[in-house]
């Protein structure tokens, strides 16, 4: 199976500060790739250098066979991306907001309006085109997102929290959608998630990153049968700490409380 991402001793700092710590990972064409860790780990950090918005400091990456820093218009044409933050014009119709995209991207016009009307279809907005953005609940705005990120078509797709504060119905129809998408067009998905649950019943792989470095690697299942746990979140707890991020526990510390709590079992 091919490598869609390769990240290789990947280093970002800010002044002294490593907020990327020689971290290396792979992630496989088709695959459902769940990049996991506290606040303020370095995930974004990465995202936002393997998606060329970032320069690394030193390392190497390679994003659908392409470096993020020397190529990238190809990185950009190989991928969609829904950030963290809303990213949609307000004062644009659904309808508008998708067709802007195809024009950036290039998409020719027959296209554009095809795939349009096919995707606000799949996310069920497609009665609600012509409504302007600012008046959508904000599960619409990320379904209108997940639709613009796909409609020029990438191999690879990166969902910063793509379902923060969500109800979950609209979680489910999301999640639902993209399974779907990655089985029938396996297109690779990257994403991020603070909920747990989500993170074990969709990934194929997880990457857990704290304090700039991974920490752990492997299926759901291999993760929880490393730390013992019964759930992907105590396994997270017990591979990053107790600690609240402004009072972070160094390596030591986790590995001691990680110890105590095999020992127990």
């Amino acid at each position: 199976m091919s490598e869609m991402i390769e990240v290789h001793d990947l280093v970002k700092k800010f002044g002294d500060f490593y907020a990327v710590d020689h971290v290396s990972f792979e992630v496989s064409a088709g695959e459902i790739f769940g990049f996991l860790g506290p606040n303020g780990a370095g995930k974004t950090t990465i995202i936002k250098m393997l998606t060329t918005i970032l320069k690394p400091t030193s390392g190497s990456i390679l994003v659908d066979g392409h470096d993020p820093v020397r190529d990238q218009r190809q990185v950009r044409s190989s991928i969609g991306i829904v950030f963290q933050d809303p990213s949609l014009d307000g004062d644009m119709t659904a309808l508008e907001n998708l067709q802007l995209h195809g024009v950036l991207y290039g998409v020719s016009a027959d296209d554009r309006k095809n795939r349009t009307e096919k995707l606000l279809k799949l996310v069920q907005l497609w009665d609600r085109r012509k409504d302007f953005v600012k008046n959508f609940s904000g599960g619409m705005k990320r379904r209108l997102e997940i639709a613009r990120a796909l409609l020029h078509e990438p191999k690879i797709i990166f969902l910063d929290e793509p379902t923060l504060g969500l109800d979950p119905q609209t979680r489910n129809l999301i999640w639902n959608y993209i399974r779907t998408l990655n089985s029938n067009k396996n297109i690779t998905v990257f994403f991020t998630t603070h909920y747990m649950e989500e993170a074990d019943r969709v990934a194929d792989e997880i990457a857990i990153i704290d304090q700039g470095k991974i920490v752990a690697h492997g299926a759901p299942n291999t993760l929880k049968e490393l730390t013992h746990s019964e759930s992907l979140e105590d396994a997270f707890i017990l591979l990053t700490g107790y600690a609240i991020r402004a009072e972070e526990a160094s390596t030591s510390d986790r590995m001691r409380t990680l110890g105590k709590v095999w020992g127990r079992r």
